[in-house]
């Protein structure tokens, strides 16, 4: 395992292969329960990845991951402590199908009714022509900059373990969901239309690899920001905010393309945003839109702050149990 993922870990639930950055572990079922070892190598990563050899690029290597000692139970306990633990882990799983299955629902509506125009009442409805191709009778091109009330970036934030405020970060955005965890304190007074609202969508828009990705705020964050790697877009008063949601999440790949500047320095800037074209319906087919799919988004909000709370409960279980200050009861 190797550069900025070193130490990173997981299980494979299936029979796959891995690549040369991944190294991997097959436990001996007889001295070893294999879910124990996960959990342990989770508890002691920072130990093992503190090895990792390497200037510019680190490198946790097949002989120190050998080498690598971790207290081992008798097996009958290692089963014990795992099947607590790996239950959390089972819940957040089940969690995460569930998340699936609503964004997939809300998605697919989307695409339904916004991209191939299959909304209620369509039918008596003729298309025109549009930059874009044909649209329905009623409905507008639009440049993205017309729909925000608010589209500019974060603040350079000042950094403080103590702050009364949060920052978001690129890191924060992941597979067009926003996740704090990885967001830092700060202390720098926060603008009033840099404070990050409910339904804003957040682009990140610097660098490679994460340039261009997407997620909207679906939760009430206090004394929250971002950095200048984050554009803030805000939904105008007309927009819905589902619709304007979906609709600028359905444009991820976009967004992606329009990064300008050399290797390791590309930049997606507020203009490039702000000119991409979208197709706008009239307000009553954004609102019936916004009615049908709030349900899901709220209900998948949900199990995304359940996974987050098992998974605080569960870590800081993980080293009472493998310390032994959890006494564990035998049948």
């Amino acid at each position: 395992m190797y550069g900025a993922n070193v130490g990173q870990l997981g299980w494979l639930r299936k029979p796959a292969t891995v690549n040369q950055a991944i190294c991997g572990l097959c436990v001996d079922e007889h001295k070893a329960d294999w879910r124990f070892v996960f959990y342990s190598l989770l508890q002691t990563r920072g130990d093992l990845t503190v090895q990792a050899q390497g200037a510019a690029q680190q490198n946790l290597n097949q002989e120190l991951i050998r080498q690598f000692r971790i207290a081992i139970p008798a097996l009958p306990e290692q089963r014990r402590i795992a099947g607590i633990l790996s239950a959390y882990d089972e819940l957040m799983e089940n969690s995460q199908r569930r998340i699936r299955i609503l964004e997939s629902m809300a998605r697919a509506l989307y695409r339904d009714w916004f991209v191939h125009f299959r909304y209620p009442g369509h039918e008596s409805v003729p298309r025109v022509d549009s930059p874009l191709g044909p649209i329905p009778q009623g409905w507008e091109v639009k440049k993205l900059g017309e729909l925000t009330a608010y589209l500019n970036r974060g603040l350079s934030p000042s950094y403080d373990e103590n702050g009364d405020s949060m920052v978001l970060n690129q890191k924060c955005i992941r597979d067009q969901r926003l996740n704090s965890e990885p967001a830092r304190r700060q202390t720098k007074a926060i603008p009033p239309d840099k404070q990050v609202r409910f339904g804003d969508v957040l682009i990140n828009s610097t660098g490679v690899g994460t340039l261009g990705r997407v997620a909207q705020v679906y939760q009430t964050l206090e004394r929250c920001t971002v950095d200048t790697h984050v554009t803030i877009a805000r939904p105008n008063k007309e927009a819905d905010l589902d619709f304007f949601g979906c609709s600028l999440l359905g444009h991820q790949e976009t967004f992606e393309r329009l990064g300008v500047g050399a290797t390791g320095q590309t930049e997606l800037s507020r203009t490039a945003i702000a000119n991409v074209e979208l197709v706008e319906p009239p307000a009553d087919i954004q609102r019936r839109f916004g009615e049908l799919v709030r349900p899901m988004r709220s209900t998948a909000m949900v199990h995304i702050q359940k996974i987050q709370n098992l998974r605080q409960t569960r870590d800081l279980l993980l080293p009472r149990l493998l310390s032994g200050q959890v006494e564990l009861k035998t049948n």
